[in-house]
């Protein structure tokens, strides 16, 4: 027979959430500085197909 599972608490939902953001946050900061070097086109450790323009 089924039976519901308990409640999660607030603190642990809050725990949870915020190690997400703090994973989110580390790869929007990789991705906005990667945008910006492509944008000044002073990318050289990178390698990128030629038929990227900006």
């Amino acid at each position: 027979m089924a039976v519901p599972k308990k409640k999660t608490s607030r603190s642990k939902k809050n725990i949870r959430r915020k190690s997400w953001e703090r994973k989110v946050s580390k790869q929007v900061l990789l991705a906005l500085s990667i945008g910006k070097v492509f944008l000044a086109k002073k990318a050289t450790s990178f390698i990128f197909s030629s038929s990227f323009d900006v």
